[in-house]
C-alpha cells in the first residue's frame, strides 16, 4: 500500500517536471519545504538526469531547486511565527510543551539556528520540517533565509549530480535514501519519547516534593 503511494507520487513528480521543466522543479521543491513530504530524492535526481540529454541546464536545475526550497521554507516559517507559536502557547500544555520549552527553543535558534538550519537541509525528513520550529522560535528571518538557501543549494546540487552520474538508473537513489528516512524517523521518535519521559519524571518529582513539604 505505502509502496503504491510512493510509486504514484514519483510518477506524478516525473510528469510535472517533464511537462513544465524549471517551474515544475521550483514548485515541487517548494511543496516539499512547506512540510508536505514530496520526495526531493525523486525531484532532483530526475531533473539531473534530464540535463544529460540537454533538455535542462544542470546549474539552472540546482538554482531553481534551491529557490523552490527557500519559497516553501518561508511559507513554513511564517506558519510557525503566526500560527504555530500562539497555538502551542494555548494548547502545548496538553503535549507537555509550555512557555519554558518555547523560550529554550528561541534561545537555541538565536544561538545555534544558523548551523542547525544549514545542516538540517542536508538530512532527509528533518529538512522538510525544520522551518516550522525555526518560525515558532522566531529565528531572525534574514539569517534563516540565507542558511536555508545555502543548505538547499548543496542538497539540490548533490541530488542533481547523482542523477547525472546514475543516468537512466537515477531511480535507484530513492531506495537508499528511504532507508535513511526510516533511521532518522526512528531517532526522532526516540527523542520525543525521551522528552516525554523526562517531563513526566520531572512533574512527578515536583509533585512528590510538594507533598513532602506539606507533611
Amino acid at each position: 500500500m505505502i509502496t503504491d503511494v510512493l510509486a504514484s507520487v514519483a510518477n506524478l513528480v516525473i510528469k510535472i517536471i517533464s511537462d513544465s521543466g524549471y517551474f515544475g522543479i521550483t514548485l515541487l521543491m517548494a511543496i516539499e519545504s512547506a512540510c508536505i513530504p514530496v520526495p526531493s530524492e525523486v525531484i532532483m535526481p530526475f531533473a539531473g538526469f534530464l540535463t544529460v540529454s540537454g533538455k535542462l541546464s544542470i546549474w539552472l536545475v540546482v538554482v531553481f531547486g534551491a529557490c523552490g526550497n527557500l519559497i516553501g521554507s518561508v511559507v513554513a516559517y511564517a506558519i510557525g511565527v503566526y500560527g504555530g507559536r500562539p497555538f502551542i502557547e494555548k494548547y502545548g500544555k496538553y503535549v507537555l510543551i509550555g512557555k519554558d520549552e518555547l523560550d529554550k527553543s528561541q534561545r537555541f535558534f538565536s544561538k545555534h539556528g544558523s548551523i542547525s538550519v544549514f545542516f538540517s537541509r542536508l538530512l532527509p525528513v528533518v529538512r522538510t520540517f525544520i522551518s516550522l520550529p525555526a518560525g515558532i522560535a522566531r529565528m531572525p528571518f534574514v539569517r534563516f533565509c540565507f542558511y536555508t538557501f545555502i543548505g538547499s543549494f548543496f542538497w539540490s546540487a548533490l541530488l542533481a549530480y547523482i542523477g547525472v552520474f546514475l543516468g537512466e538508473n537515477w531511480k535507484n537513489i530513492e531506495i537508499y535514501f528511504r532507508k535513511f528516512d526510516w533511521l532518522i524517523l526512528i531517532a526522532l521518535i526516540a527523542l520525543i519519547v525521551l522528552f516525554i519521559y523526562k517531563k513526566v519524571s520531572a512533574q512527578g518529582g515536583s509533585a512528590s516534593g510538594g507533598k513532602n513539604k506539606n507533611i
